[in-house]
């Protein structure tokens, strides 16, 4: 028996594939640009301005390793015009039903409306070694996944954004264009401020809970000392809480960074046993208030880092 709820699905899917048949958007329309993530979307609306309408699949409080497919996110993928993903395996559980369940052809794999961000990036921090298997968690076997947190990848995706909605929309090249050129000047007067201000605490090593960090980290020339997570996705165990404790009282560490979407318990935990703080933070867009757009989100993390590192022994 079909429940109402796979009925309701159903039903989503067959009206979608109507509207795909039938549906012809007027040649004056904007474009509709969808990303998987806020950070994404940040980006397209900096290239887009008012040429485009941006959205994003995953909220910035939201773990975008797990988004349920609901339909709704469905009918947005289907009046895409461009699809905008982070690939390396960060969507790989819920973004190619989405795209099956949205019957829009434009933005299969290997059409134009079909974008993966990753190939805009020169380094792909993190690219595991031999055979990758679930047993080892949620490693990503093509790389760190979390590029946009390098403020010159940013610029990087900017450009590549750009580069396909002109092909998309070719009258408006120029602006698109010029659009990229705008941001990666805003990003570069910001960016010196930034990497002085947090390259004085290159000595200080950080604790985080998930290797969300690792392209922030690598910019502005602050370490790891290690993981909450025992591996990726894979909840620590008491031993190796114990150990990461000994190795930051060894280290005078006492800082662990907790992202916003995952829970403080363990970070809590082990800051007890090390007298630590955890300050929780985000890592999309919108996480918070006051990280808005992408350059806000940056400039609030480099304030936050700084503040509390300001604080270490």
């Amino acid at each position: 028996m079909i429940s109402y709820k796979n009925f309701s699905f159903f039903k989503t899917v067959f009206l979608l594939g109507i509207l795909s048949l039938y549906f012809v958007p007027p040649t004056w329309a904007k474009l509709n640009v969808v990303g998987t993530t806020e950070n994404l979307a940040a980006l397209a609306k900096e290239v887009g301005q008012n040429l485009a309408v941006v959205k994003s699949i995953a909220r910035g409080y939201q773990d975008p390793h797990h988004v349920d497919p609901k339909p709704s996110y469905m009918v947005m993928v289907n009046r895409a015009d461009l699809l905008l993903y982070h690939g390396l395996d960060l969507e790989s559980a819920w973004l190619p039903q989405l795209i099956e369940g949205s019957r829009n052809r434009q933005i299969r794999f290997g059409q134009i409306g079909h974008l993966d961000l990753s190939q805009s990036v020169d380094q792909i921090l993190e690219i595991p070694f031999g055979v990758v298997d679930r047993s080892m968690g949620d490693v990503h076997p093509f790389g760190n996944p979390h590029y946009t947190m390098d403020p010159l990848n940013g610029i990087r995706i900017a450009h590549s954004i750009a580069e396909r909605m002109s092909i998309l929309d070719p009258e408006n090249e120029s602006l698109y264009k010029s659009n990229a050129g705008a941001f990666e000047t805003k990003v570069n007067t910001k960016l010196k401020q930034w990497e002085n201000r947090l390259r004085k605490f290159s000595d200080k090593k950080i604790v985080t809970y998930h290797r969300n960090w690792s392209y922030f980290f690598a910019r502005f020339g602050l370490q790891y000392l290690g993981n909450v997570e025992i591996r990726p996705g894979i909840l620590p165990s008491p031993r190796h809480l114990a150990d990461l404790a000994v190795e930051m009282k060894r280290q005078h560490s006492n800082l662990i960074i907790n992202t916003n979407y995952f829970p403080t318990k363990w970070s809590d935990l082990l800051a007890q046993k090390t007298n630590a703080r955890v300050v929780v933070l985000p890592a999309m867009v919108n996480g918070i208030p006051e990280a808005r757009d992408y350059i806000s989100f940056i400039e609030y993390l480099v304030n936050r880092y700084e503040q509390e590192l300001s604080k270490s022994p």
